[in-house]
């Protein structure tokens, strides 16, 4: 059983600068080949963060061509690249705990995806615990907000944790 990243510390961390877009693009790249079936990534951070633009970066390395939207309103975005399943979750309208209960998601989380979840900490403790977290945070400012520089905290919680930041170091 993975630790609840509410509760444990990490066995590993990275935080790594991303002076722009294409440093997201390219962590999600070095990122994307370490994943595997069952695995949990939860992503923190707050609005326009960068949330979405790994996920999309994440699904790029994985070999999907098509549109990836944010799931803000559908709270699942389901997609099929090659390799496995990716289910890309956004939980930021949740209200309680029992939203989570009650959408029925639990099944995707024991499934042969990868779960990739936007706002964690909104579905309430019976959200599956990560097996590596990623929270992003802006830490500049730029002409129209998007390409402000960001920091990105990376923490595993079990072994498929560590695999993804060693996959991370790999490219550095």
């Amino acid at each position: 059983m993975t630790p609840d990243s509410r509760s444990a510390r990490p066995l590993d961390s990275r935080r790594i600068d991303l002076p722009d877009p294409a440093a997201t693009d390219a962590l999600a790249a070095r990122l994307a080949p370490a994943l595997a079936p069952g695995m949990v990534v939860w992503l923190r951070g707050g609005l326009g963060a960068g949330k979405t633009t790994l996920v999309r970066g994440v699904l790029r390395a994985l070999g999907h061509t098509g549109r990836v939207r944010s799931p803000t309103f559908t709270l699942l975005e389901p997609y099929n690249p090659a390799k496995f399943p990716v289910y890309h979750f956004d939980f930021y309208r949740f209200s309680s705990a029992r939203e989570w209960r009650d959408a029925g998601f639990e099944d995707y989380f024991r499934g042969a995806g990868v779960c990739l979840v936007e706002w964690p900490e909104l579905a309430g403790p019976d959200l599956p615990a990560p097996d590596l977290q990623i929270a992003l945070e802006i830490v500049g400012d730029s002409a129209d907000g998007g390409d402000a520089p960001r920091i990105a905290r990376l923490d595993a919680y079990d072994e498929a944790g560590r695999r993804c930041l060693t996959a991370v170091d790999a490219g550095c």
